[in-house]
């Protein structure tokens, strides 16, 4: 099965074209774009980044087929954090937590990502999806600070 293909450019993701033509992906690169930088809705407890009380979320994670299921990941939360190490455990945190479903639905063994300050201002992700066969998919994310 393929996706129409995203790409991401460090502030968002776009459509990825050949030409004229959208390009499909057949992998995993879009299904973890979506998961990291679309808006999950932030929990109860989560400190909020502006002063609206604006949760975000999908609308649709109202209704899931699957209890508890949510798209997209708390990344959002971080947006006026300081660069420091305990930002950077979070940033880990909540992207482990966005791609969780990929070991639940049985595609990986495991995820593993890996967070860095690449350069003042970005967030660098590392991630690694080590799938069932054995092999292991690898994927680098860098974003502006201010732009989740």
């Amino acid at each position: 099965m393929s996706d129409i293909a995203l790409i991401w450019d460090g502030q968002g993701c776009d459509l990825a074209l050949d030409g004229t033509d959208l390009q499909l992906d057949a992998g995993l690169q879009t299904s973890i774009i979506i998961s990291l930088f679309s808006d999950r809705r932030a929990r109860a407890d989560d400190l909020l980044p502006g002063d609206d009380g604006d949760r975000r979320g999908w609308w649709a994670d109202a209704y899931p087929v699957i209890e508890g299921d949510q798209i997209g990941s708390r990344l959002w939360l971080l947006s006026r954090e300081k660069e420091i190490a305990e930002t950077q455990r979070r940033a880990k945190e909540y992207a482990e937590e966005a791609l969780a479903w990929l070991v639940t639905d049985g595609i990986a063994a495991r995820v593993e990502v890996t967070t860095s300050v690449p350069r003042r201002g970005v967030l660098g992700l590392a991630v690694a999806v080590h799938k069932l066969d054995g092999n292991i998919e690898n994927f680098q994310y860098e974003f502006i600070w201010g732009a989740f």
